[in-house]
């Protein structure tokens, strides 16, 4: 899962980012209102924090492009403004949640949880497909009730197809998905290739039917 940290305070933005990548999130960061457009406009986030006190400007003003664009992606703002009315209009500009400065960050991460499971799975903790079980807070496998042992990225992987089921996911939304901005300067799409490889015949030796499809030319499809 990919995470957006838009916060001009360096040391809480890093300690925010290094807390979440142990949890498994793929972390990035913009500080300033420009740079976090650049970044809206290049690619798609599973959620985004949004500090509202921003250099080059107030953070509500990417909820108002947010809004215009029709994007997806949920939005929790973080920020040190505590008003009642702050709070108002930020969820009325579109915002998903708001979490006021200082923050535990085992919360600010039970949030994003909330938000992720919300948007993409219909609020359950339990993905069950035919055969195949996925537990969301235990982050475990199952196919015909027995543990399936996949890496963090192939479970990644796993969630993204369901979340996207039935799409045609292209390799270079997997690329950009399993390392973030990074992947325009990677020269191939081998890892991708390799996780992709590893989770199939994982999935299948445990049982479980070719929901994974390869659309040949296109990407790959989860369809069940």
């Amino acid at each position: 899962m990919k995470i957006l940290i838009i916060e001009d305070e360096q040391e809480l933005a890093q300690n925010i980012g290094d807390y979440l990548a142990q949890e498994d999130y793929l972390c990035e960061f913009a500080t300033t209102i420009a740079e976090a457009q650049s970044k809206i406009a290049d690619h798609s986030y599973d959620c985004i924090l949004l500090d509202l006190m921003l250099s080059g400007g107030d953070g509500l003003i990417l909820l108002e492009e947010f809004n215009t664009r029709n994007r997806k992606d949920g939005i929790i703002i973080i920020s040190a403004k505590n008003s009642f009315d702050d709070k108002i209009k930020g969820l009325k500009s579109g915002a998903d949640d708001y979490l006021e400065k200082p923050f535990h960050l085992p919360e600010l991460a039970a949030r994003i949880f909330s938000i992720i499971r919300r948007k993409q799975f219909g609020k359950v903790n339990v993905i069950q497909q035919g055969e195949l079980r996925i537990d969301l807070l235990g982050k475990t496998v199952q196919v015909h009730q027995t543990p399936v042992i996949l890496t963090r990225k192939e479970f990644d992987l796993l969630l993204y197809f369901i979340s996207n089921q039935k799409k045609v996911v292209s390799k270079n939304a997997l690329a950009e998905h399993l390392s973030g901005d990074i992947a325009d300067m990677l020269d191939n799409h081998d890892f991708v290739y390799a996780h992709i490889k590893n989770l199939k015949r994982k999935l299948s030796e445990a049982g479980c039917a070719g929901y994974l499809k390869t659309i040949y030319g296109s990407g790959y499809k989860w369809e069940i």
